[in-house]
């Protein structure tokens, strides 16, 4: 089939596929995008309201921006804890050893556990070291903040390790080679060689960590759902039980979720904007 036939039938092998993107994101995120300008308890009452809920949720409800400012606190220690250590078992993990395939499997394997399953165990762990004291996670923020950090961190280092692995095998051995032959010490090969070259991959752990701290929801669920106050609820939390859990909230609830995606996007962008800077000046 040359390339003639192939553009005759594309529109026939695309049809199905653009059909289901529609019916399952398009018009659930087009409905989302309306019915917050609305107040409604279901879709078929809604009454437009114009701005009023996104109003309400960035002035009448403190929650949310108590939310923010966790999440973004949460996200820049997580980013920083995640690849440090990510990129330090990658060194050492691209080191000829014994067993190595083994221990990179290890490390892997908490990014294949669910995270509400990886909530209520490290509950059951926190709470058990911190029962020493006579408290639990929700006795204080702070616990709760350094138990999301714990949980994220031994939940994603293992797989951002996998990425900066890939990225540290891809150096050519003769520019190593030619920075030993130099007397360069592993120091000076470190930052002059090997970070440069695997900066695609840190770019690529940065924004996958990035995101993943700004939508946790069933970790921060599962662990610290009951501190006093909603102290230690993040923004996908927030959004969920403002929506289910407050009567009369649904219109503010799906405006807390529009304003969540935009932040989101706008993160994106950023990231993509900073990522193709780099390629140009390379």
């Amino acid at each position: 089939m040359d390339f003639r036939q192939l553009k005759r039938w594309f529109p026939v092998f695309v049809l199905p596929t653009l059909v289901a993107f529609c019916v399952a994101f398009v018009v659930p995120f087009g409905m989302g995008v309306w019915l917050s300008f609305h107040r409604f308890t279901t879709v078929t009452n809604a009454r437009f309201v114009g701005l009023e809920n996104y109003v309400r949720a960035l002035t009448a409800d403190t929650d949310f921006l108590r939310a923010l400012g966790f999440t973004a606190l949460f996200a820049a220690v997580s980013i920083l804890l995640i690849n440090v250590l990510a990129f330090t078992l990658a060194l050492l993990l691209t080191r000829p050893r014994r067993g190595q395939n083994l221990l990179r499997s290890v490390f892997f394997m908490p990014n294949l556990i669910g995270g509400i399953v990886l909530g209520y165990v490290f509950s059951l762990l926190i709470n058990g070291v911190l029962g020493l004291w006579g408290v639990d996670i929700t006795y204080a923020a702070k616990y709760g903040f350094w138990g999301l950090v714990l949980l994220n961190v031994w939940q994603l280092a293992g797989y951002m390790m996998v990425i900066y692995i890939a990225g540290l095998q891809n150096i050519p051995g003769s520019l190593l080679e030619a920075a030993a032959i130099d007397g360069a010490s592993a120091a000076t090969t470190l930052w002059r060689v090997k970070l440069p070259l695997v900066m695609p991959a840190i770019t690529i752990c940065t924004f996958l960590t990035l995101t993943n701290a700004f939508k946790l929801f069933d970790q921060n669920l599962a662990l610290t759902a009951g501190a006093p106050e909603g102290k230690t609820r993040m923004l996908a939390l927030d959004i969920y039980q403002t929506f289910y859990g407050r009567a009369g909230w649904q219109g503010v609830g799906q405006a807390k979720a529009v304003l969540f995606f935009l932040l989101v996007a706008a993160l994106a962008a950023i990231q993509l904007r900073l990522t193709r800077s780099r390629e140009v000046d390379a």
